[in-house]
């Protein structure tokens, strides 16, 4: 059975390129983790795989902005990522890597290629770390959440998660092309602010893919929840057999078999 080719993209400062190598890897992927400098020597080439991962982790010490010198070079060292994206081919961006996606102009969906959206500082002012209540958006296309039930639960870690849009137009548009993936939420389904909505993002955004489905971007870390005693309240749940985020691999895995 064919083993889809994931390209696991690192920089100096990610730190969950493992995980997540290995999370596609338990799914049947045939993983390889590649610095953004073999991209540049022409080393390796975003072509010849099937999948595109930008993980989580803190890109460049996040010093200019939380990712950004990595959205500079995926624009000077990754111009196939838009043909990439627009062959169907998965791209999944986590917490760090979904920075980058953003100030890359790739999420929100442009067909300029501009950059709609940015990232600022958590509005408790402090690093969230922990787990989160989650609404998928049942609407959305996103190949990535195929089979999930509606409501999940994810950690997530970061200081600069809160998702803000250009104009409040942009809110409209999101909606309207079921772009908006994920939202965090109370236990009960609500959205509601902090402490359910970490980081103060605009209508509890966690998550943004474009219309076609196969281009998404998340804060919460799905890598860091892939068996079932990952999750902190393990033992009472005893009929969960694996985590979620390992079917998010699984899903994007077995998009590329076809």
């Amino acid at each position: 059975m064919k083993r889809p080719k994931v390209l696991i993209l690192r920089a100096a400062g990610t730190n969950c390129d493992l995980e997540t190598c290995n999370a596609f890897n338990l799914v049947g992927g045939a993983a390889e983790r590649v610095h953004i400098d073999e991209i540049k020597a022409g080393k390796a080439r975003l072509l010849n795989f099937d999948v595109l991962v930008l993980p989580g982790g803190f890109s460049y010490s996040d010093d200019v902005a939380a990712g950004k010198i990595l959205a500079n070079q995926i624009k000077l060292y990754l111009k196939e990522l838009r043909h990439f994206v627009r062959q169907g081919r998965p791209v999944l961006g986590i917490c760090n890597g979904f920075q980058a996606l953003v100030k890359a102009g790739v999420l929100p969906f442009s067909h300029a290629g501009e950059q709609t959206a940015g990232f600022t500082s958590n509005d408790s002012g402090r690093f969230e770390a922990r787990w989160v209540h989650l609404r998928l958006n049942t609407q959305s296309s996103c190949l990535f959440f195929k089979g999930l039930p509606e409501m999940i639960e994810l950690p997530v870690a970061h200081g600069e998660g809160k998702l803000v849009l250009k104009s409040p137009r942009q809110l409209e548009e999101l909606k309207k092309n079921k772009s908006i993936a994920m939202q965090y939420v109370s236990d009960d389904g609500k959205l509601t602010g902090y402490p359910h909505n970490p980081n103060g993002s605009i209508f509890n955004i966690a998550a943004l893919t474009n219309p076609e489905g196969n281009c998404l971007g998340m804060m919460p870390h799905p890598e860091r929840y892939t068996a079932s005693f990952h999750h902190p309240n393990w033992t009472r749940q005893t009929f969960v057999k694996e985590g979620v985020g390992l079917e998010m691999f699984r899903n994007a895995v077995e998009h590329c078999r076809g």
